[in-house]
């Protein structure tokens, strides 16, 4: 949460003339509910089925044309939706920064986050989901930079620049 991923997202898909797609805007638009009523009248674990299904849904659609997608900071860490991503060649980048600075961005937000509550409860799940945001392709710290700049280093690492 706070890393930047739908707004860095926007700015790689524009930088390398992809669409851009938001897992979370997709799931939403299929359940009809927003995040935070998924998790308030559901729970989580019905969240995170939506959240797989929205993904093989979004996977089975992609076919050759290129796509920058920002996934939720849960489903990465969900080991299902890895595999899958790994198992079709997807390039993962993680967008890092201090726990205390991707806190502050969540707190500038008006978005409500289900899962951020005090900065201690962010920062265990921070650590209990770091492991798996290290097995991303690229990781790429974002502590004071511009979006456009993140955007710009990760297309640069991934050899994507000019395709």
């Amino acid at each position: 949460m706070g890393a930047g991923k739908t707004s860095v997202g926007r700015a790689l898909s524009r930088r390398l003339g992809w669409d851009f797609e938001d897992l979370d805007d997709r799931i939403q638009a299929h359940e009809k509910r927003t995040i935070e009523q998924i998790f308030q009248n559901s729970g989580e674990d019905e969240f995170r089925r939506a959240e797989h299904e929205a993904l093989l849904e979004l996977i089975s659609e992609l076919g050759s044309s290129p796509r920058v997608i920002a996934l939720g900071g849960g489903a990465f860490a969900q080991a299902r939706n890895a595999n899958l991503l790994a198992e079709d060649g997807f390039l993962s980048i993680f967008l890092d920064a201090p726990i205390e600075e991707l806190f502050r961005r969540c707190q500038e937000e008006q978005a409500e986050r289900p899962l951020r509550r005090d900065l201690q409860q962010f920062r265990e799940l921070y650590e209990q989901r770091r492991p798996f945001y290290l097995r991303a392709a690229l990781r790429i710290e974002t502590n004071g930079k511009e979006i456009e700049l993140v955007a710009a280093e990760a297309a640069g690492c991934l050899d994507l620049e000019h395709k």
